[in-house]
């Protein structure tokens, strides 16, 4: 078959990436890609918020499956796009329509139906314009540190923790009356903080059955010891140590089933992943987020440690037939260090000449903001987090010292990356 992947990061080249192992699979085809994607397919450049020229890709390149990396195109409504389009109506796409991806695009919406099918999560309040004054009175009634949350899209910055309530009150007013994050902050969730160890626990989900992929840790602060700004992700780590079977039966039955039955109930179509954000709080799991697209950098360490046919368990998650999958983890653990260009998460500059690509070994290399220099066909820096490198090992820190060891023959005007991912899980191994 023929297959589309649209995006441009390191999650849609670890998808490309397995799916070519496939025997099922004849062309890939990423949508726009990266230096690294045009080595396991062919890029084509387009942009995602434009349905009708990717229609066109899907038409020219006769493509049977489109899988849907990032959650904006997701979020407006590509789904129901090609559900509704008499050509489109029967090619298989992988992620959910517009109202399932809501679970991600609104945060209000995601914590009104965790309220409604009783799944455990953070007290919280939703404030806009019309009750920021109330959203004050809630502030007064929490204790510090105080958890504001953009409602929309915000390119994963929309989330504000504070320990000091007239500070808290003050980002309020900004998120709302000065749109600090835009139109995704003309709401707000004001939640309770939950103390606890955070993890990632990803399903594919036809809408009525999931298999459960390998769960994931991953660190979002540019600095280490999970200091400073927020990022997309400087790395992540599967398995995670102090998941134990105990743990992961809570997750399944009091957080993924539920779900899975409420979007169920109520008509929600939802073909695709699941990306639940976790909390661990003294051995209870609670859930922080939900995502509607698999995580990144998690799919760097969690997608290489799958050994079953990501294709046929997309297939099943299209035709409805998931009931019937099983699903197979490499035991080892994975380790994705994330090398990011200098100044990220702020202002940062591009076209910085990468070497030391061909040195590396024991390891896999997915590009996220990489492209192509066309006058010497070398590979250039083309965004922030730039590329992740993805080792094995026995245990954790052997896989991280794979990682990092690679991650040292590469370089770049400007390349940082955190020499600390996993450092908080030793204790559990």
């Amino acid at each position: 078959m023929n297959i589309l992947i649209l995006g441009s990061g390191g999650r849609e080249h670890a998808i490309a990436w397995k799916v070519e192992q496939s025997p099922k699979v004849k062309n890939i085809f990423v949508a726009p890609g990266n230096a690294g994607t045009r080595n396991v397919g062919t890029n084509i450049p387009v942009d995602l918020d434009d349905f009708n020229s990717i229609k066109m890709i899907v038409v020219e390149k006769d493509i049977d499956m489109v899988i849907v990396g990032p959650e904006a195109p997701l979020v407006d409504g590509i789904y129901d796009f090609f559900l509704n389009d008499k050509i489109l109506k029967d090619i298989a796409i992988i992620g959910p329509s517009k109202e399932g991806s809501k679970l991600e695009g609104s945060k209000s919406f995601a914590k009104d139906f965790m309220a409604k099918y009783n799944i455990p999560t953070a007290a919280y309040n939703s404030f806009n314009s019309s009750n920021l004054e109330e959203g004050y009175s809630f502030i007064d009634s929490l204790d510090a540190p105080y958890v504001l949350k953009a409602d929309g899209l915000a390119a994963g910055k929309g989330v504000l923790i504070i320990n000091d309530p007239d500070e808290a009150k003050h980002e309020l007013n900004l998120m709302i009356s000065e749109r600090k994050f835009g139109d995704a902050s003309s709401n707000v969730v004001i939640e309770e903080f939950l103390d606890g160890i955070e993890l990632s626990v990803f399903v594919l989900t036809d809408g009525s059955n999931y298999v459960i992929l390998p769960e994931a840790k991953d660190y979002k602060r540019i600095g280490e010891a999970d200091t400073g700004l927020n990022t997309g992700g400087m790395g992540s780590i599967s398995p995670v140590p102090f998941v134990n079977k105990e743990l992961m039966k809570k997750i399944d039955d009091q957080i993924i089933a539920p779900t899975v039955a409420g979007l169920a109930s109520e008509g929600i179509d939802y073909k695709g992943f699941i990306f639940f954000g976790l909390i661990n709080v003294g051995g209870e799991p609670k859930v922080i987020e939900y995502n509607c697209r698999m995580g990144d950098p998690e799919a760097e360490s969690v997608i290489p440690r799958i050994v079953t046919d990501l294709v046929e368990l997309f297939e099943a998650t299209a035709n409805g037939t998931l009931s019937k999958s099983t699903i197979e983890f490499d035991p080892r653990s994975a380790a994705a260090i994330m090398l990011v260009s200098g100044g990220y998460p702020e202002t940062y500059e591009k076209g910085k000449k990468i070497s030391g690509l061909d040195n590396v070994n024991n390891c896999i290399v997915f590009h996220a903001g990489t492209a192509i220099d066309i006058e010497n066909n070398s590979v250039k820096t083309s965004g922030g987090r730039v590329i992740a490198v993805t080792a094995f090992g026995d245990d954790m820190k052997s896989a991280l010292e794979m990682s990092y060891a690679n991650v040292d023959l590469i370089s770049f005007d400007g390349k940082y990356a955190r020499k600390d991912i996993g450092f908080d899980l030793y204790e559990y191994e």
